[in-house]
């Protein structure tokens, strides 16, 4: 479908062949509007419930807030994931973006070769520059709600294709790995392992909260909140509470654009 040679397709037979038993079927499609919206869709409906799909090109891709993550075809992991949740509690779909983030970094980290970091609540970054995002949406709300969970990552964008100047990819950090195949495989593996170690513990959080902070680069750094209804707070983010809310000295955010300020002199 696609001519650019250093931009192979995916291979869906490996994909299959590795997918962890945790997710009863992976789907692989040229094109689509968005991943994210074709699993809310399909949410409810008969053999949906640990779905992944993936495309090799996504025409209206969204990010948080409805902002668009397009790439050029091939060049991207675009992929989704619909999981329902039996019996966890609502305030704890809050970890969900954290613990996907977690899953994230340590595959990407470990298949790529690359020293991939967190910033809260669902930015992927390398040297604090953004290569890939997450946007976690409630498919079907209730006592055992489905969710969706979306993954985009910059594989082998160049410079002059980044959306923005503060972007990058794994091509342009120097990754020992940019097999989109190998990567996906990696990132359905853990993330396979970190939901079904969440599910096994009843939903806590006790140890999530830790793994979270170990990868975070957002604690600890004097940060810049921008909230949805127009308020804006400044100061350290200290922590994450016990749902997932990032604690700016003491004020718990749940919701907002997070910037990193440089320290003052």
């Amino acid at each position: 479908m696609y001519s650019d040679l250093a931009r192979p397709p995916l291979n869906l037979a490996e994909l299959r062949r590795g997918l962890d038993p945790f997710f009863a079927r992976l789907e692989l499609v040229d094109e689509t509007g968005s991943t994210n919206a074709d699993l809310l869709a399909r949410a409810g409906k008969p053999d949906s419930d640990r779905t992944v799909l993936v495309a090799e090109y996504q025409s209206s891709g969204r990010g948080r807030h409805s902002r668009t993550w397009v790439s050029p075809p091939q060049a991207q992991i675009a992929m989704s994931v619909l999981v329902q949740m039996p019996g966890i509690a609502p305030e704890d779909l809050g970890w969900l973006p954290l613990v996907t983030g977690i899953a994230v970094v340590d595959a990407v980290s470990a298949a790529a070769k690359v020293e991939a970091k967190l910033k809260w609540p669902n930015d992927i970054l390398i040297d604090g520059r953004k290569f890939g995002g997450i946007l976690v949406e409630v498919a079907k709300p209730g006592p055992d709600p489905s969710v969706v969970i979306g993954i985009g990552i910059n594989v082998t964008l160049r410079e002059e294709e980044l959306p923005v100047p503060e972007a990058t990819s794994l091509l342009l950090a120097g990754a020992e790995v940019t097999d989109r195949t190998t990567l996906v495989r990696a990132l359905t593996r853990e993330l396979a392992s970190r939901l079904s170690t969440w599910e096994k513990s009843g939903w806590s959080t006790a140890d999530l909260a830790k793994a979270y902070r170990e990868r975070c680069v957002t604690l600890g750094a004097r940060v810049r909140a921008d909230l949805p209804g127009g308020d804006v707070i400044t100061g350290i983010a200290v922590d994450v509470d016990e749902t997932g809310r990032l604690l700016i000295d003491g004020t718990p955010v749940s919701a907002g654009d997070v910037t990193h300020l440089r320290a003052q002199a």
